[in-house]
C-alpha cells in the first residue's frame, strides 16, 4: 500500500510498505479521506518529536476492513472515524473522566503492545499517534475507531477526528463559553475556525477573528466571526479592546501554538476573563507572565488537548450537528488531494491556502 512516510528532519516521501494483520484488540482500516493538519508538519520539521521513521496522518475517516481477535461492537464494513488518542477506560485519567490524557501507551510510534505493523522492506515504520492515517490501509487500536453513520461523507467525517473536534472543544468543553460573550480567536486556520464555529454554537456576540492573512480572516467571517482584525501591524490586542468597548474578550483562544500569540491571547483578555490555550508550541519556548497582574487580574489561564474529548459522546455530537446544518464541515474542506499530491497538500498548508486541505483515497 502507499503510505507518506516521515524520515529525518524535513525528509518525507510517499512510499510502498507492507502492513501486518491487526492483532488482538486492533482492527483494519481502509482509509476514505485523512485530513492534512499542521500537527503533521510539525512532525516533518521535528517541532514534535516523534520517533522516525514514521508513517502520517491521525486525522482520518474509513471502513472497517478487518476485526482483530477479541473486538466486540464492530462489523466489516462499518464507517469509523478514528481518535488520535486512545481511551482504555481503565487508567486514573479515564476514571477522572479525562479520556483525553489517558496513559495507556506513549506515543512513540509503536502500537499499544509496543510492536510495529508497518514496514518499508526490513525496516520497521512507525505510526503516528496509533494511527498513521495517511496511507491506503492503517492498524488502529479497536478503541480509537467510533462508528458513524454511513451517510456521511467521509471527507468531512474525517475533521472531527482532530481538528474540529480540537476547536469546537476547547469552547464547549474547555473554556465553556456562555451565550452572549464576547470572544477572540488569535490565529484563524482550521483549529481557529474550528473554535469560530464553537463560539457561534454557543451563542457568542462577539467573535473577533485575528490573523495576519487577509483570505483567512474572510473565511472567518464565512464560518461565523462578526468581526476581523489583521494583526500584521502588532496593535491586534489593542483593537480587541477597541472592539470591546476598551475591556477586552471574555473568552480568548490561541490557535496557532506561537508564544507571542499566546502572550497576547492573554493581554486581550479581560480582567477576570478565561485564556485557552489550543495550539501546540515548541518544546523550547517559554510564554512570560507578569507576576504582578497574575493576581491581580483574575484571569483564568487553561490548556486545551483535543479539546478535552470524550470522543465516543463528542463525535457523534458533532456529526449530528453537521447533518442538521449547524455545524458547517463542507466548507472547511477547501481542496481535496489524492495521497501521490501529499506534498503539494503540505505546500499548499504552509501557504495557508485551505481552511482543510484532505486526502481522499
Amino acid at each position: 500500500m502507499k503510505a507518506v512516510v516521515s524520515f529525518d528532519q524535513d525528509k518525507y516521501s510517499v512510499e510502498e510498505v507492507t502492513l501486518d494483520p491487526p492483532k488482538p484488540g486492533e482492527l483494519k482500516i481502509k482509509l476514505g479521506a485523512c485530513g492534512v493538519c499542521h500537527s503533521d508538519l510539525s512532525v516533518i520539521k521535528g517541532i514534535l518529536p516523534l520517533p522516525k521513521p514514521l508513517v502520517l496522518g491521525h486525522e482520518g475517516a474509513g471502513i472497517v476492513d478487518q476485526i482483530g481477535e477479541g473486538v466486540t461492537g464492530f462489523e466489516v464494513g462499518d464507517h469509523v472515524v478514528l481518535s488520535f488518542n486512545p481511551a482504555c477506560g481503565q487508567c486514573p485519567s479515564c476514571h477522572r473522566l479525562q479520556p483525553q490524557f489517558c496513559s495507556a501507551g506513549a506515543p512513540d510510534g509503536k502500537m499499544l503492545d509496543g510492536t510495529y505493523r508497518v514496514h518499508l522492506g526490513e525496516t520497521d515504520l512507525g505510526t503516528m499517534q496509533f494511527l498513521g492515517c495517511m496511507a491506503e490501509y492503517c492498524i488502529v487500536p479497536a478503541v480509537s475507531a467510533v462508528k458513524i453513520d454511513k451517510n456521511i461523507p467521509l471527507e468531512k467525517a474525517a475533521l472531527v477526528g482532530c481538528g474540529v473536534m480540537t476547536g469546537v472543544g476547547a469552547v464547549l468543553n474547555t473554556a465553556q463559553v456562555t451565550a452572549g460573550s464576547r470572544v477572540a480567536v488569535f490565529g484563524c486556520g482550521g483549529i481557529g475556525l474550528s473554535i469560530i464555529q464553537g463560539a457561534r454554537l454557543a451563542g457568542a456576540a462577539q467573535i473577533i477573528g485575528i490573523d495576519l492573512a487577509d483570505n483567512k480572516l474572510e473565511m472567518a467571517k464565512s464560518f461565523g466571526a462578526t468581526h476581523v482584525v489583521n494583526g500584521s501591524d502588532g496593535m491586534a490586542v489593542l483593537k480587541v479592546k477597541e472592539l470591546t468597548s476598551g475591556e477586552g474578550a471574555d473568552f480568548t483562544f490561541e490557535a496557532v501554538g506561537v508564544a507571542q500569540l499566546m502572550v497576547e491571547s492573554n493581554a486581550a483578555a479581560r480582567r477576570g476573563g478565561t485564556v485557552t490555550i489550543v495550539g501546540v508550541g515548541s518544546l523550547t519556548d517559554v510564554v512570560p507572565l507578569n507576576a504582578l497582574l497574575l493576581s491581580m487580574e483574575g484571569k483564568t489561564l487553561k490548556g486545551s488537548y483535543y479539546g478535552d474529548a470524550n470522543v465516543y459522546h463528542d463525535f457523534p455530537m458533532l456529526l449530528d450537528l453537521y447533518m442538521n446544518g449547524k455545524l458547517n464541515l463542507d466548507d472547511m474542506v477547501t481542496n481535496t488531494y489524492s495521497i501521490d499530491q501529499a506534498p503539494q497538500a503540505f505546500e499548499d498548508m504552509e501557504k495557508g491556502i485551505n481552511a482543510r486541505g484532505v486526502i481522499v483515497f
